[in-house]
């Protein structure tokens, strides 16, 4: 099943998220921050990224054109919350595949999943 790099700085929503994927099938692996994020997805190459925007170190933003500057082909989900429009279509153009709006139902993020993994 795909590897998912979940970046979240929330823990409670990395965990919530994880533990619904993996309860799916998929490989999960968590990074707090964009920086980590960033590491994580250089030596684990997941198939997919679920990031949050605001967060502390390097925001969701950076860490996305970061990490397209690693692999063009990366494939990027952003997490928001309501309210951030603006930065969400910001993601759109700099390369994010998706988003999706905090609070999030289960099967919007399978959803998002499986139309880029296939």
């Amino acid at each position: 099943m795909a590897k998912i790099l979940v970046v979240d700085d929330a823990e409670f929503l990395r965990v919530r998220i994880s533990k619904m994927l993996v309860g799916d099938g998929y490989e999960v692996i968590e990074a707090e921050n964009g920086l980590l994020a960033l590491n994580a997805y250089k030596a684990q190459k997941p198939d997919v990224v679920l990031m949050d925007i605001t967060m502390p170190e390097m925001d969701g933003l950076t860490a996305l054109r970061e990490i397209l500057a690693v692999d063009s082909g990366a494939k990027v989900i952003m997490l928001t919350a309501l309210g951030q429009e603006s930065v969400v279509l910001e993601a759109i153009k700099s390369g994010a595949k998706d988003f999706i709006v905090k609070p999030f139902e289960r099967d919007r993020v399978v959803g998002a999943l499986q139309k880029l993994i296939g």
